[in-house]
């Protein structure tokens, strides 16, 4: 069932979000186009599939890959787009320190997090898209480990472990004249207190930063979609 799904990409309708930050205490409407998402994370077997490589602590084929920077997400996406026969979305600049996003390109990508947080809402106003204990792996549940992708109840939308078991990078700078070129995290992990696997919470780290509850997820954008 892992594999299956993890090579599933979910239709998410168009829609708006509203994104905030406890830290400023200002909040911002953006509006996302329709797009497509993986149901889960990626994979270990999946990443090791496309890159020959194993990065995570924890081993098994159906756990999601962790240990992985953003940058690594990055390279994974076009590489995976190069296979596939795709436009790759990430043009990496000289030097591997920037990148650019083709916005017209049809390859896989990281979302952004308006994509993000619209998707795990899935149409709901809540923080969360179910009781906890059912839609995610976090400190009260996990046994101090990383968990199969896929094991707790989806969201309306049909996307498992939005909440909990491993952080998703996400495409967005956090805030470039505070930090640089920290980049987005949100989700939740497996280690993490229940009022961290909430929709809205956002996390920051630096591209290059690699640790065990942190993975990523697929997305890809909709020819033509507004």
């Amino acid at each position: 069932m892992g594999e299956r799904m993890n090579n599933d990409m979910v239709d998410v309708p168009a829609g708006s979000v509203t994104l905030s930050d406890r830290r400023t205490e200002r909040s911002w409407v953006v509006e996302v186009a329709s797009f497509w998402m993986s149901a889960v994370p990626v994979t270990q077997a999946r990443y090791a599939e496309v890159t020959g490589e194993r990065p995570s602590t924890a081993r098994g084929d159906r756990l999601p890959v962790e240990g992985v920077s953003w940058w690594d997400a990055v390279r994974f996406c076009n590489v995976l787009s190069v296979r596939e026969g795709l436009t790759p979305a990430y043009e990496v600049r000289p030097g591997g320190e920037t990148a650019g996003w083709n916005t017209a390109a049809d390859g896989y990508r990281l979302p952004t997090e308006a994509e993000w947080e619209h998707a795990c809402r899935a149409g709901g106003t809540g923080p969360r898209y179910g009781p906890l204990d059912d839609i995610a792996w976090y400190r009260g549940n996990s046994a101090d480990r990383v968990r199969p992708v896929g094991g707790k109840q989806p969201n309306a939308w049909g996307l498992y472990d939005m909440l909990g078991n491993v952080w998703d990078w996400c495409w967005d700078l956090y805030d470039a004249e505070v930090y640089g070129t920290y980049r987005v995290l949100r989700g939740g992990g497996w280690s993490d207190e229940h009022w961290s696997c909430r929709a809205s919470v956002r996390r920051r780290s630096h591209p290059t930063f690699r640790i065990d509850d942190v993975g990523f997820r697929l997305a890809r954008s909709v020819p033509g979609a507004e």
